[in-house]
């Protein structure tokens, strides 16, 4: 009996533990979904991207544009360029394991609540291109994990709070275009930043880069023949040092360099980035080794490096030699570039110039581009699972999408392909190679002279007429989901077609409407996919493809669409227009729906020119 005695208190225990947690979990969903019902409430939504937000439903995970951890806390909001209006609230603070809170591109007003300086947890907080006015916060000063702070273009009144100069992991700061007052700090995590970061302010300092003093005059005598012959000699060997050094520049291999310190040209202050000496380069890749190059094209070579902390790089050595002109568009591009920054877009992390040189210094990629992964892949290597790829698809899609709509001025790509998009250790979707691509400083298209991009990928307005927009770069993201639907190369895709009078995108068109996916998907896959998702990422590629640039999708529908929202009603919408626009566009562009023209039997990188 005692034994008995004892086990029930202790059973009782474990049940009351096991009510317990349950309990504390559902209460910490429910105060997200309080929270984000909240923020819903208070918004109007015009194109009903919060339509799946059902205050009802204990566990906010499962709503569209919320992001959790491991199906239990909410990580991640994005609702940027969604059309919302309305206000912030104060219940966001409750929040506690957000790292990513983006409302970027709304009609939001009122003022940002003190209480997001509660969520110790946010790596970014992106409220810029709304109707904010009020102060900046100085709660959120307390925001010690707070890497990306981007406030530009409202109307924020007021000083800058001198508690932000103390959060230390502050990499990028943008409160440009608003209407602060006041002095900016210069002490703390704010001494790297540029004007850039405060420009269109009412601010009465700003940052000034510094320059290098100029060396001491040496002491004058007051006889003035006793130091004469010692200058004299000076003299000579400088010049006998200046004769020598032209002499070995005409001489010596292309291979060697001139290092030049960042001290003794003052024109370069690019934003954040760390500016690497090129002795530290030819270290880093024991002296730019072929055995370290991981990979080459237009552009010049990439090589693996290892700096002196011990980090890995990726090296890009530009092989186009640039005059000063050039030397001053690179400064630009790059300290543009340096600005988008994005979890889904590699970032670069520093560069170097020298009057021989240019070279970009990019975090290494542990998995390598999506290309290898899909068709050069060791047999040790498992196959990109499903899962993955439907990932990979959603990031990309959402760094282009930053390219398009939240730069100033937007970036366009011109080369998106799987060769371009990276993979960190997770498997996390980064588009690279969009460094030195197409600053697009003005509202729609640009004619350039000369083609960029691999054939296959690129739209046929911008290979007939060189008319390049937002809506080439998702040409070529509609011809990337195919390559990560099959696995092929998008230059040898016509080959599963096996029929020289079928276009290729027609040929795709006619598998779908007869549901013969099987024939289209990844044969490594093994069958370990669901055909709806499937069937659903065809339907996104050919929306992308469509021959006229303005019926295709922005990237941000593409996201929508990704995620379940809208596709339905688009893809009906198509499928109606298509019969009536398919013979004129087909008379109109003969080659437009087929991806390869007369060009198919150029290489498939010979295209791709220095970017």
């Amino acid at each position: 009996m005692e034994r008995l005695n004892l086990s029930v208190p202790v059973c009782a225990f474990h049940l009351w533990s096991i009510l317990v947690i349950g309990f504390v979990s559902e209460v910490s969903a429910n105060a997200e979904g309080d929270a984000l019902n909240a923020l819903k409430t208070s918004l109007a939504d015009p194109i009903g991207v919060l339509q799946s937000w059902d205050a009802t439903l204990v566990n906010p995970c499962s709503w569209f544009h919320v992001t959790c951890d491991n199906n239990t806390s909410v990580t991640r909001v994005d609702l940027g360029n969604a059309n919302l209006s309305g206000q912030l609230v104060p219940q966001l603070g409750s929040l506690q394991n957000l790292q990513y809170l983006e409302l970027f591109s709304n009609v939001i007003s009122g003022t940002i609540p003190d209480e997001l300086g509660n969520l110790t947890n946010l790596v970014s907080l992106d409220l810029y291109l709304n109707n904010l006015s009020g102060p900046i916060p100085t709660k959120l000063g307390d925001l010690s994990q707070l890497r990306f702070l981007r406030l530009n273009n409202n109307s924020l009144i007021g000083q800058i709070p001198m508690s932000l100069t103390n959060v230390a992991t502050l990499q990028v700061l943008d409160l440009s275009n608003n209407k602060l007052t006041g002095d900016i700090p210069i002490n703390g995590s704010f001494s790297s930043f540029t004007p850039i970061s405060f420009k269109n302010n009412q601010l009465n300092n700003y940052p000034v880069p510094p320059t290098s003093s100029p060396p001491p005059s040496p002491p004058v005598s007051s006889s003035g023949s006793s130091i004469g012959p010692v200058a004299a000699g000076a003299a000579l060997l400088v010049v006998a040092f200046v004769i020598a050094l032209a002499w070995w520049r005409r001489r010596k291999p292309r291979d060697y360099f001139i290092d030049i310190p960042a001290e003794e040209d003052p024109e370069v202050h690019l934003s954040q980035l760390k500016r690497f000496s090129l002795f530290e380069l030819q270290v880093a890749s024991d002296n730019f080794s072929t055995k370290n190059i991981l990979g080459s094209g237009g552009f010049g070579k990439v090589y693996k490096g290892r700096l002196a902390d011990g980090s890995l790089v990726a090296i890009k050595r530009l092989k186009e030699e640039r005059t000063q002109g050039g030397r001053l568009q690179f400064q630009t591009e790059v300290e543009m570039i340096s600005m988008a920054v994005h979890r889904n877009l590699l970032r670069l992390r520093g560069f170097c110039m020298t009057p021989t040189e240019q070279l970009l210094v990019y975090p290494f990629m542990a998995q390598g581009s999506l290309a290898s992964c899909l068709r050069e892949r060791p047999e040790t290597q498992p196959p990109l699972d499903w899962p993955k790829r439907k990932r990979i698809a959603l990031g990309s899609a959402r760094g282009l999408a930053y390219l398009h709509d939240h730069c100033d001025p937007k970036i366009i790509h011109r080369n998106v392909k799987a060769a371009n998009i990276f993979l960190d250790g997770e498997f996390e979707a980064v588009v690279g190679e969009f460094g030195l691509a197409k600053l697009m400083d003005y509202k729609d298209t640009h004619v350039t002279t000369a083609i960029h991009g691999t054939i296959g990928h690129i739209a046929p307005e911008y290979l007939s007429s060189g008319k390049s927009s937002e809506k080439t770069d998702v040409f070529g993201y509609g011809v990337m989901l195919l390559e990560l639907i099959t696995g092929q190369r998008a230059f040898d895709l016509t080959r599963l077609a096996n029929d020289d009078d079928v276009m290729l995108l027609d040929w795709v068109k006619g598998l779908l409407k007869d549901k013969r996916l099987e024939t289209l998907v990844d044969p490594n896959l093994q069958g370990n996919y669901i055909e709806d998702e499937v069937e659903q990422l065809i339907q996104v590629a050919l929306l992308c493809t469509q021959d006229a640039p303005m019926q295709r999708p922005k990237m941000s529908d593409v996201i929508r669409m990704l995620e379940g929202d809208g596709l339905v009603e688009r893809w009906e919408e198509w499928q109606k227009e298509d019969m009536f626009h398919q013979d004129f566009n087909n008379m109109a562009l003969p080659n437009a729906s087929g991806i390869i023209d007369s060009a198919s039997h150029i290489p498939p990188d010979e295209l791709s020119g220095p970017r």
